[in-house]
């Protein structure tokens, strides 16, 4: 009997360390939020290396983990300028997407809030507009597309939100 709860015992914790980055990778946010005031380097221990890195005007620096192009998520890890986590959120959502300021954004404004565009970038010569587009869950549920355009000196001019051609959602399966 104590050789099988010993067993059942190593079982039970080798299934609690395997599930650890499990967790991480299905409640990202979740697990970041705990590591608050953590050093880059925990942060990179726990979610790996980031897709981009941006140096903020104010000092702060930003990593985005990108989960595009077939994916619906963008986090950014954010850290002050001693290189403690400060914030940790998913970039591509409602809220996020309507922080987009016409006419004021430029592409790196883009590019640091939601991360580089990993869809093919498109340029459309009539309207002398370059598009990028990420992949996200309109109001966490609709497989669409954020669109955003740009002028020839880089200025968002237009935002736009579309059905993602690729589907991915159970409303279009019908």
């Amino acid at each position: 009997m104590k050789t099988t709860s010993r067993y059942l015992g190593g079982w039970l914790l080798c299934a609690a360390a395997a599930m650890l980055p499990a967790c991480t990778l299905l409640q990202p946010v979740e697990t970041a939020q705990k590591m608050i005031g953590a050093p880059e380097d925990a942060v990179k221990t726990t979610f790996g290396n980031p897709t981009d890195v941006y140096h903020l005007a104010d000092g702060t620096t930003r990593w985005i983990y990108s989960r595009q192009p077939l994916g619906y998520q963008a986090y950014a890890a954010d850290f002050d300028a001693a290189g403690k986590l400060t914030s940790f959120r998913q970039m591509l959502t409602n809220a996020e997407i309507y922080k987009a300021r016409v006419d004021v954004w430029t592409q790196r404004d883009v590019e640091e809030h939601f991360g580089k565009p990993r869809e093919p970038v498109q340029y459309f010569p009539l309207m002398r507009r370059l598009v990028w587009s990420y992949r996200f869950r309109q109001d966490g549920m609709l497989s669409s597309l954020f669109n955003c355009y740009f002028d020839d000196q880089g200025v968002l001019r237009q935002v736009q939100i579309t059905l993602d051609p690729l589907g991915g959602d159970s409303s279009r399966s019908k």
